[in-house]
């Protein structure tokens, strides 16, 4: 009964769920003690499960917790359905954001404008309300302006642990980049 709760809360979660939270939800419904070790073989189980069974789901570890997300076969089937639903599509001014935030963490929206060129009112509004981004306080310089961080929404969505799996940027710069300028003799 236990690993069929266990998968029951990972299944209702919207997002990942932490180990510490299926403990607690365990151990408050069944009235007795569960470790986390008991716990992780019957994830371990589930994930057997479902590796095994012609099934479209998979349970992997993401975003610090554990959800169900579809295996990569299901790809073009499911790309077709984001392009269904494209109004929900990051824009490129978006991406740009999404990517300064996640890089420069925590950082406000004049440093993000600054970066950028351009007014970023509407975009960080945007990803506000699409649960992207979080408010993570004040700065203490002059004004005391909003600073910005990822939310676990955006590890979940783009299938991260932490921030520390985004590519570094040293790892995406181009070799011709460097090259641009020297003449080629």
């Amino acid at each position: 009964m236990t690993e069929k709760y266990i998968e029951a809360l990972i299944f209702a979660s919207d997002t990942s769920i932490r180990l510490e939270e299926i403990v607690a939800c365990l151990q408050i419904t069944l009235q007795e003690d569960i470790s986390d070790a008991e716990v992780l073989t019957h994830i371990n189980n589930i994930q057997s499960r479902y590796a095994q069974e012609e099934s479209a789901i998979a349970l992997a570890k993401t975003g610090g917790g554990y959800q169900f997300l579809t295996k990569k076969e299901t790809q073009p089937i499911l790309q077709q359905l984001y392009i269904q639903r494209s109004k929900k599509k990051l824009s490129q001014a978006s991406l740009e954001t999404l990517a300064i935030i996640a890089y420069r963490q925590p950082i406000t929206k004049l440093e993000i404008e600054q970066i950028r060129g351009v007014s970023c009112d509407y975009t960080i509004q945007k990803l506000l309300e699409k649960d992207f981004i979080t408010i993570a306080g004040k700065a203490n310089s002059p004004g005391r302006p909003i600073l910005y961080n990822l939310s676990a929404y955006f590890l979940d969505y783009f299938g991260i642990n932490s921030v520390l799996d985004l590519p570094q940027l040293k790892d995406l710069e181009s070799t011709e980049s460097s090259e641009i300028g020297e003449k080629n003799e």
